[in-house]
This record gives structure tokens, sequence and C-alpha cells, in this order.
């Protein structure tokens, strides 16, 4: 076997460690989360299948460009407190390609975005530069909690923008939107609470500490569920009812469990119970 052909399965091979190390960079769970929940509205109010992939593809790339920008940000930090499932820490990636496929993700939400319509396009826009201005900035700051508010009462107005005559959404859904933004922020600290500490990261829910940032977690996605079951006109509809009540209990127990993963992926469920209340009611946004 010739030495080229035997470089041909190694370099495929180091080609896999880095698009898995690049995957892994770019937060994929939350990711795909806010790209599912932002097509999932577009269908609500009627955009159709088109209007959905566009706006899904426009979220993607922003949410990537986001990830990475964040991962590649924290790389001092996360080498201080030794973090292994970190794929930069790991070695798995390079930080220059990190950085690489932040700028272009970043290039193709522009496009994207406007594609959804100059009002819209601007709405997302200023989503996605608030969350970098948090990666870059606002993170260590009692001002932590605002990129997220910002970038999340955002996506409704993107996604409605682009209906013909760029109406915006009514203010229960941006009131909603923007409350579980601060609170899937003061959930997604918890666990690392204690490394940001250590690395000098002081945002909003560090200053509160993990219990009183867990509480105020849970009183944000509460706040935001009720905002979506009793915003709208009409009567509160018994999936309403039950998702306040489920979203009342889920928020008391990540509240008691302030450590790990809890409630993070606590905050996650009732955003998708959400966009399921919303697929209910979208036809009242059009």
């Amino acid at each position: 076997m010739s030495v080229a052909a035997r470089e041909t399965p190694l370099r495929r091979a180091r080609q896999g460690r880095v698009l898995v190390g690049l995957l892994k960079a770019c937060h994929p769970v939350p990711a795909a989360a806010v790209t599912v929940f932002a097509a999932a509205l577009a269908v609500a109010v009627g955009r159709g299948p088109g209007g959905a992939a566009v706006t899904g593809c426009a979220v993607a790339a922003g949410q990537l460009s986001v990830g990475w920008c964040n991962d590649r940000v924290d790389l001092r930090r996360d080498l201080a407190t030794g973090r292994p499932d970190k794929p930069l820490v790991a070695g798995a990636v390079r930080p220059a390609a990190v950085t690489a496929a932040a700028l272009t993700a970043l290039l193709l939400c522009l496009p994207l975005s406007l594609a959804c319509g100059p009002l819209a396009g601007a709405a997302h826009l200023s989503g996605v530069a608030a969350a970098w201005a948090y990666n870059l900035w606002l993170k260590g700051t009692a001002a932590s909690w605002l990129p997220y508010a910002l970038a999340f009462g955002l996506l409704p107005a993107f996604v409605t923008l682009g209906l013909p005559g760029a109406p915006w959404p009514p203010l229960w859904l941006t009131a909603a939107a923007a409350l579980l933004g601060a609170g899937a922020h003061c959930a997604n600290v918890l666990p690392d609470i204690e490394d940001d500490l250590a690395t000098g990261v002081r945002g909003l829910p560090h200053r509160l500490g993990a219990r009183r940032a867990g509480a105020l977690a849970a009183l944000l996605v509460l706040g935001s569920t009720l905002a979506l079951v009793a915003g709208p006109p009409g009567p509160v509809t018994p999936y309403g009812g039950r998702l306040l009540a489920g979203t009342a209990a889920a928020a008391l127990l990540a509240a008691a469990r302030p450590g790990g993963r809890i409630p993070f992926h606590t905050t996650l469920a009732i955003a998708g119970a959400d966009v399921a209340l919303l697929l209910v009611r979208g036809a009242g946004l059009r």
C-alpha cells in the first residue's frame, strides 16, 4: 500500500474528529432546541413550509455562531478550571477552526435573516448581536440576563415580521419569550457556577448564588407560561391549565435542586410545552 493510500484513512479520521469536535463545541442541544422552536412558531403563524425552512436555517446559523463564539471566548477559563468535556480543552478541535466556524456561521446568518424581510432580518440580527455581546462582554456583569431576554424576546418578532404586512407579535408573546430567555440564562449558569466564580465571572446568577438563582429561574419560566396561558384573548384552554400546573410543579422541583443540569433541562422541557401551546393558538397570531 502506498503512503498516499495509507494517509487517506488517517486524514478522514482526523477530519471526522474535527467535525465531531465542532459539533460538540456549538452547544448542540440548546442550538437545536431554539431552532426547532423558531421553525414551529413559523408554522404556527402561517409562514408555510418555505418560510419556516428559511426561518429555521437563519436561526440555526445564528445559534451556531453564538455557540462557537462562546466556547472560543471561554477557552482560557475552561483551561483554568480543567474542562475535558470541552472540545477545545480536550484538543479535539483547534481554536482557529472554531473561530473560522463562528465567523462563517455569522456571515451565513446575515443573508438568511434578511431573506425573511428587512424588518424581520433586523430583529433577528439584533438578537444575534445581543448574544455575541453576552459572550464578549456582558457575561460577567450584572446585566448578563439582558442579552438572553432581548434575543428570546425578539425571536417572535423575527417570525411574525416575515408575514405579509410585517405585523409585530402581541405583547404577551414577546413578554413570554423574554421571560423564558432570562429564565434559561439563570438555569444554564447553575451547573458551572463554581467554576465561573473561580475564574472571575460574576453575572447576575453568580451574584445571587445557586439557590436564589435557581428560584429566580423557576419564577421566570413560570411567568413565561402564565403569559402564554392568560395573555391571548378568550378563555384558558384545558391544555393551558394543565401546562400551567405542570410548569409550577416542574419549577418547584428545579428550584429545590439548583445543582446539576436539572434546572436547564426542565427549562427546555417547559419551552417545548410552551411551543405546543403556541401551535394550538397559532391561528390567533396571524
